[in-house]
C-alpha cells in the first residue's frame, strides 16, 4: 500500500505542475484545469492526455531556455 501512495505522491507533485501553471496564467483554480483535462480525455478518447503531455514537454523546454538569472555574473 505504501508503494501505491509513493507513486500517487510522485504524480501529484510532478504531474500537476502543468495544470498549476496554466491555472496561474489564466487566474483560475488548478482543480478546474485538472477536471477539464480529465473530461477532455474521456470525451475525445485520449486527446486531452496527448495535449497534457505536449504542454508538459513544451513547458519543460521553455524552462530550460528561459532561465531567470539574478545578475550578470550568473553566466
Amino acid at each position: 500500500m505504501k508503494f501505491f501512495y509513493n507513486i500517487l505522491y510522485y504524480f501529484q507533485k510532478r504531474g500537476f505542475e502543468v495544470c498549476r501553471r496554466i491555472a496561474e496564467r489564466f487566474g483560475i483554480r488548478a482543480r478546474i484545469v485538472r477536471t477539464s483535462f480529465i473530461y477532455l480525455t474521456f470525451a475525445t478518447l485520449g486527446f486531452g492526455f496527448a495535449l497534457y503531455l505536449f504542454l508538459a514537454f513544451w513547458l519543460k523546454i521553455k524552462d530550460l531556455l528561459y532561465t531567470k538569472r539574478t545578475s550578470v555574473f550568473d553566466l
